[in-house]
């Protein structure tokens, strides 16, 4: 493969970092730009070169324009979709008008190509049919979802009119090392730091809403197939495997080994009740292998927290 000039925004968060690591490791020049509002500079790797700032502030932009670019990763964003809620407006302020303006910014520097860090679940919206293919309808109830799937249309734009190259990853719940439980939140990396410290787990509702877990392993495979040039469009990111919640507490009992007390709270106003993506078409195109099992990647997540915790 080409070696290649690559730009990863929030390259110093969980899943960012990962892809850093891989683009790295195949040859290629990294550049991360990241504010470190939930990233850590523990997760750069040593050969990674930081820009550290928003992706809205003029002199990151202006630094990334200066440069010679191939390839973005964009992956910084406002990612907490109950934020989202309360102030949409500083949701698209980040997630679609700062999108656009460090995007503009990686073109103007000679960019062809842009992986986009979508979100399955958020751009659905509740399941008509399971697992969501690709072309479930897209009918987001979050304005954190509505923003993901607005910069898909963007993208669309940008190719059609200007002939960008674009791949947008529709991600399923990504977990493993790495996972911050208060920044970048998921609920194995809270389940997992509550176990370790003897505490009781919080269960939103009756516990029987299900996700798809994708382990981060998966997600850094198919964000090194994007950069293929053969490789273009929107593709899920999943395992096509539902997961209670409930469920989840039973892994966490048999990897952990100890008794785990659980409490239920009342569910979350306008939480799906299911969530799934067909991972399919993207594994297929690009050759991947099947996701790793949840059972083994919760073995793995777990003992990364225990030994970080420990």
């Amino acid at each position: 493969m080409q070696k290649l000039s690559v730009v990863v925004t929030g390259g110093a968060g969980f899943i960012g970092s990962h892809i850093v690591d891989a683009y790295l490791a195949l040859g290629h020049h990294v550049l991360v730009v990241d504010d470190l509002s939930s990233g850590s500079r523990e997760n750069l790797h040593r050969d990674a070169e930081l820009i550290e700032g928003d992706i809205r502030d003029e002199k990151v932009l202006a630094r990334l324009t200066s440069l010679k670019i191939d390839v973005i990763s964009h992956h910084a964003a406002q990612a907490d979709v109950r934020r989202s809620v309360a102030d949409p407006a500083f949701d698209a302020d980040v997630n679609i008008v700062g999108s656009l303006r460090v995007i503009q910014a990686a073109v103007k520097a000679g960019a062809r190509r842009v992986i986009f860090a979508s979100s399955g679940g958020a751009i659905y919206g509740e399941p008509e049919t399971f697992p969501q293919r690709e072309d479930h309808p897209r009918v987001p109830v979050s304005p954190y979802g509505c923003a993901k799937l607005a910069m898909e249309t963007y993208l669309n734009y940008l190719r059609i009119v200007h002939g960008l190259e674009s791949v947008a990853l529709r991600y399923a719940n990504v977990y493993g090392p790495r996972q911050n439980s208060r920044g970048e939140a998921g609920v194995v990396a809270i389940f997992a730091e509550r176990v370790l410290k003897g505490e009781t787990l919080i269960v939103n509702g009756s516990g029987e809403q299900t996700r798809d877990f994708i382990h981060v392993s998966d997600v850094v495979r198919a964000n090194v197939a994007a950069l293929q040039p053969d490789v273009s469009g929107s593709f899920n990111v999943g395992t096509g495997v539902e997961t209670a919640l409930n469920e989840v507490v039973d892994a966490f009992r048999a990897v952990s080994r100890r008794e785990i007390r659980v409490e239920h709270a009342e569910a979350r106003r306008g939480e799906q009740l299911r969530s799934v993506l067909d991972g399919a078409a993207l594994r297929a195109m690009a050759q991947l292998p099947e996701p790793l099992a949840f059972s083994d990647g919760l073995e793995q997540t777990f003992r990364w927290f225990e030994e970080r915790l420990s």
